[in-house]
């Protein structure tokens, strides 16, 4: 599994031909207490850098963006029910959706963890 990081702070792994997009740590510390989570359906075409999910904390409502251009497989449920999973587990059962990638180059293109932790240190 290979894993690379946006600049805003959504993280993607890949493994297989199924890419798993979420936000990271980071992110999560810098929202505070998520309380709301929209995922999107099942279908959905996403094109790299447009709004593709929506987290509101105590702090603020962000939009999340797609890392890539792709289909999406799945939202997470669970995330419905449970928003904390966001706080609780960002890079693990917090995932927001699934979805399948149209263009590799674009995977690739983005920062791998040393170039992330990199980048956040700058911040």
């Amino acid at each position: 599994m290979t894993i690379r990081f946006t600049k805003d702070h959504e993280w993607i792994s890949l493994d297989g031909g199924v890419a798993t997009v979420g936000i990271t740590d980071y992110a999560q510390n810098a929202l505070g207490d998520v309380v709301f989570v929209e995922v999107p359906d099942a279908g959905k075409v996403l094109t790299q850098g447009a709004e593709a999910a929506v987290v509101e904390s105590v702090k603020a409502a962000s939009e999340i963006y797609a890392p890539v251009a792709g289909t999406v497989l799945e939202g997470n449920a669970a995330l419905a029910d449970e928003p904390a999973l966001a706080n609780t587990d960002p890079q693990g059962d917090g995932w927001f959706f699934k979805m399948t990638i149209a263009d590799q180059a674009q995977f690739d293109a983005l920062m791998d963890q040393d170039a992330y932790n990199d980048f956040i240190q700058g911040l």
